[in-house]
């Protein structure tokens, strides 16, 4: 809930923050400090920086200093939990649930109460766990089945690790550990291995969640995959010693714990800063770019690290959506040019591209299941029907050209007919007309603009006003017998349906826009005398 919140309060702040910071390492490593402080995720730092490297927008080596300085965040963000915070737990709650019903509809406040929520539940249930614990303390079978893990190292950091990952949070799991060594179940040696293991643990999960997000994603994770395994293994053999140490800290066991994990990250930083660039160097080396050529149906904005920020995802395939409608508006084009000029290539292309359209609104669909439904406020969810109204519509237009259009186009070039010249110059003006409204929108889709979505639904009036008066001519030339009417009467007749069954989906979206606008429209600014009433 904290990550949730503050993601959709402050998601572009955020992402700003650490694509502005990333010139110089040592900014970059202050930007993911701070991120991540917000986040209290470095696995959701992680996230953004993979989307950010797979749209080149960041470096290898600029990726890898944001990423220390999450991995320092987290423990700093331990240090303060483990304090006896019980007192902030009911103000947070009670505070976080009245803000949460106060802005029911208020955008960023609604989420910042959320945030609110989720801290007040962190504090309940670290409270909750130590309270669970201390009866453990007393337990003989606990210690017997925990104690042998002091002496195998590596076994300890495989539980560690494994435990990490069922949880996905580095950040709980040293808690937890603290918890037990706190209520004398672990000793502070063997909680310092599973701090390790925790961390490695910590490393893995964006890994995996970023294994098939591109080879440019995959350096940053496994850079910092590299780091915390180099870390773990040259501190192993000194846990005996480096126990000791924090034995003699006047602190209670379970804070010397998350000590030693700020102890560990705090030397990782040390030990790797100074060679970024080197072990950037080695990532990309590791982990190569394969040659998959332009492949046109693979969706260019649509980023599963945009998942965990509805807003971003949304807009993202808003982005991807109009990519489909500039796709189909071509196809239209190429469609009226193979019609002129008989050219059956040009219908060949076309047939391609609605093969591309129908993997891009496929992938576009997918995409919108997987945003999560339940954050979302009510104009968001409203958007996220829009698009995927708008997307079916525009693959629904692809259908027509390819099944219906094409085989008109395909019957031209084969039976070698000729459109009269009164014929084909209504064809082309009818074509015009749903080509301009094919652009309008896609403005209307982008801008959300009532009033442009009332001038395209008024168009459908001009458009039956121009089949009906096209119908007319073409029945007075019937009449007089011209032998290319007569010939290419029924493709003349087909052409102008499909041109308007394609016009009946592109106005679909002023008809979402309209009713999203009368749905909002006393929350927004009141109507001027320029506004045009529905």
């Amino acid at each position: 809930m904290v990550k949730l919140g503050f993601t959709r309060a402050y998601a572009t702040s955020l992402r700003r923050v650490i694509a502005k910071n990333t010139k110089n390492r040592f900014y970059a490593f202050l930007s993911g400090l701070g991120v991540t402080a917000v986040l209290q995720s470095s696995t959701a730092t992680a996230m953004v920086l993979a989307s950010f490297a797979s749209r080149g927008m960041i470096g290898t080596a600029a990726g890898l200093a944001v990423m220390i300085g999450a991995d320092v965040s987290t423990t700093l963000v331990a240090q303060v939990l483990t304090f006896d915070l019980s007192w902030l737990m009911p103000a947070f709650l009670l505070c976080g649930v009245t803000l949460h019903h106060f802005y029911e509809h208020g955008g960023r406040n609604k989420h910042l109460a959320r945030a609110l929520i989720g801290l007040g539940l962190i504090l309940l249930s670290l409270s909750t766990i130590k309270q669970s614990a201390l009866p453990l303390g007393q337990s003989e079978t606990l210690p017997i089945i925990l104690g042998p893990l002091e002496k195998e190292p590596m076994l300890a950091l495989l539980v560690a690790a494994l435990f990490t990952w069922m949880l996905h949070s580095s950040l709980a799991s040293v808690l937890i550990i603290s918890s037990l060594a706190g209520s004398g179940l672990i000793s502070l040696k063997l909680g310092m291995l599973l701090v390790l293991g925790a961390n490695l643990g910590g490393a893995f999960i964006p890994f995996a969640m970023t294994f098939k997000m591109g080879a440019a994603a995959r350096r940053i994770t496994s850079g910092n995959m590299i780091m915390r395994i180099t870390t773990v293994i040259l501190m192993v053999p000194f846990i005996p010693i480096v126990s000791e140490w924090f034995g003699d800290l006047p602190s209670t066991t379970s804070r010397e714990v998350v000590h030693f994990h700020t102890f560990f990250n705090v030397t990782l930083a040390l030990l790797f800063m100074p060679l970024v660039p080197l072990l950037a160097d080695f990532c990309e080396k590791i982990n190569k770019e394969t040659d998959k050529g332009d492949d046109p149906s693979r969706p260019q904005y649509l980023d599963e690290a945009d998942l965990n920020s509805p807003t971003i995802a949304l807009a993202a395939a808003a982005r991807e959506t109009l990519r489909m409608a500039e796709m189909v508006e071509e196809m239209f084009a190429d469609t009226m040019r193979a019609l002129k000029k008989d050219n059956s290539k040009l219908a060949e292309k076309v047939h391609e591209q609605d093969v591309v359209v129908d993997a891009l609104h496929n992938a576009i669909k997918l995409y919108l299941t997987r945003v999560n439904e339940e954050a979302l406020d009510p104009k968001e969810s409203d958007r996220l029907l829009q698009i995927l109204s708008y997307s079916t519509n525009l693959e629904h237009i692809g259908d027509i050209i390819d099944n219906s259009l094409l085989d008109i186009v395909n019957a031209k070039i084969n039976a070698q007919h000729r459109f009269s010249d009164e014929g084909f110059k209504e064809i082309i003006s009818f074509h015009n007309t749903i080509l301009n409204n094919m652009k309008l929108a896609q403005t209307i889709f982008i801008s959300e603009d009532p009033r442009l979505a009332r001038q395209l639904v008024e168009g459908k009036k001009y458009v039956r006003e121009a089949e009906k008066k096209s119908t007319e001519q073409h029945i007075k030339r019937l009449r007089n017998r011209l032998p290319d009417t007569i010939s290419t009467s029924a493709l003349h007749t087909d052409v102008i349906r499909d041109f308007r069954r394609i016009n009946s989906h592109i106005t679909t979206v002023a008809y979402s826009i309209l009713d999203t606008a009368e749905q909002y429209k006393d929350k927004r600014r009141p109507e001027t005398s320029e506004d045009v009433p529905l």
